[in-house]
């Protein structure tokens, strides 16, 4: 009866354990590697998801033409959140539970990530470097989370007083989105600004999706701000820059690296020039002077048939990470393989100029480094090293 009771106990003990596996391995089959990423396709920032997913999508089928990682192929499941955090739930629950993804890859946005996180965390799902700056991708700390860039909040701390000084600017104002990406940026600024005994003279918000921006530019005007920080993305830094221009309103504009797309000065016209933002790596161009990168950019092109811009090189960047780490866990690909390898993984710089990134057992951001950039005859030109 013992012997049984003990063979029982064994056999329980050996499924669980399996069920365990499972569950760690989630989305890893003999062939194939299941990942998902939640990018926004039909929202306001539509413009940057399509274009991480055809970064991601780019790398995706450079792996599986040489083979895959260890023999397996990688499928990559991309779902819509239009930049709605209800949405951004809905998908998760497709990706984690329907499509059982090993790994959520370059999920966009700060609020939408927000929302999935706690879905992801429940199945072990890895959420790996996600397309948003903000403090919440790596604290507080949890063994699930990986996030590659300087934050929205380091940003802005370091940029703000810096600029601030070069410009010899007396009054700050800042203009910024009503959510926690826009609380961010407001908080780097300000505490960037205590640093040197300043604080902002006006603060003015907006709502995600707004279109009309008058309102808060005459209102910073009124309180004769020579410089505005931006807590905006893509229309509402064009939106606010036209007006003011339109009002003859010309302060020393600063955004974030939410702002540092090619879409700025395409869409916005001669009237973004001059406008800095801070960002980690640079915008593709495809005339640019490094000789890969325009191989890159000419591939990319040839593909999609657009030019990338810098948040197709984040895309790309994800995947290509994900790869290295996915080679060196070996063939037994699992969640705790694959973090024993990201807890002690350097990347250098490679041609994109991004900056050294550094992880550890206690260390889920990359690296808190950044450096400005500023619209130049319609381009993206970099004009500061890095600094953290």
């Amino acid at each position: 009866m013992k012997l049984k009771s003990t063979a029982l106990l064994a056999a329980l003990a050996l499924v669980a354990f399996g069920a365990q596996a499972q569950k760690a391995s989630q989305g890893v089959t003999k062939d194939e590697i299941i990942l998902g990423s939640i990018e926004d396709l039909s929202g306001p920032i539509a413009g940057f998801g399509k274009q991480a997913r055809n970064g991601m999508m780019l790398r995706v089928d450079e792996i599986n033409e040489q083979g895959g990682i260890n023999g397996r192929k990688v499928k990559l499941i991309v779902e819509d959140s239009a930049y709605d955090p209800k949405k951004a739930v809905l998908a998760a629950q497709k990706l984690v539970n329907q499509d059982k993804i090993f790994m959520m890859m370059g999920h966009i946005g700060t609020a939408t990530n927000l929302a999935a996180m706690p879905i992801q965390f429940e199945k072990n799902v890895i959420n790996f470097f996600p397309i948003t700056a903000a403090r919440e991708m790596y604290e507080p700390f949890h063994r699930l989370k990986y996030s590659y860039a300087a934050t929205y909040y380091d940003q802005m701390r370091n940029a703000t007083p810096r600029l601030v000084k070069e410009k010899g600017a007396k009054k700050v104002c800042t203009m910024y989105q009503d959510d926690d990406f826009g609380l961010e940026v407001k908080r780097g600024g300000e505490d960037g600004l205590k640093s040197i005994g300043m604080k902002f003279t006006e603060e003015t918000t907006y709502k995600r999706g707004a279109t009309d921006f008058s309102s808060q530019v005459q209102k910073m005007q009124a309180a004769g701000c020579d410089m505005v920080v931006l807590g905006t993305i893509i229309r509402e830094t064009i939106g606010a820059i036209g007006t003011a221009r339109k009002l003859g309103y010309n302060p020393v504009f600063l955004g974030s690296s939410a702002a540092y797309t090619d879409l700025i000065h395409k869409l916005g016209g001669p009237a973004m020039n001059g406008l800095y933002a801070t960002m980690t790596v640079q915008n593709p161009y495809l005339d640019a002077a490094s000789q890969p990168i325009r191989f890159w950019a000419s591939k990319y092109q040839t593909k999609f048939n657009e030019e990338p811009t810098v948040f197709s090189v984040y895309g790309y960047f994800i995947i290509d990470t994900f790869a290295k780490v996915a080679g060196k866990a070996g063939a037994n690909l699992s969640t705790d393989s694959f973090i024993k390898v990201m807890d002690t993984l350097t990347l250098e710089p490679d041609m994109f100029g991004g900056a050294k990134m550094t992880f550890s057992p206690t260390k889920r951001l990359g690296s808190d480094a950044s450096r400005l950039s500023q619209i130049t005859d319609g381009k993206w030109k970099v004009v500061s090293d890095y600094f953290n």
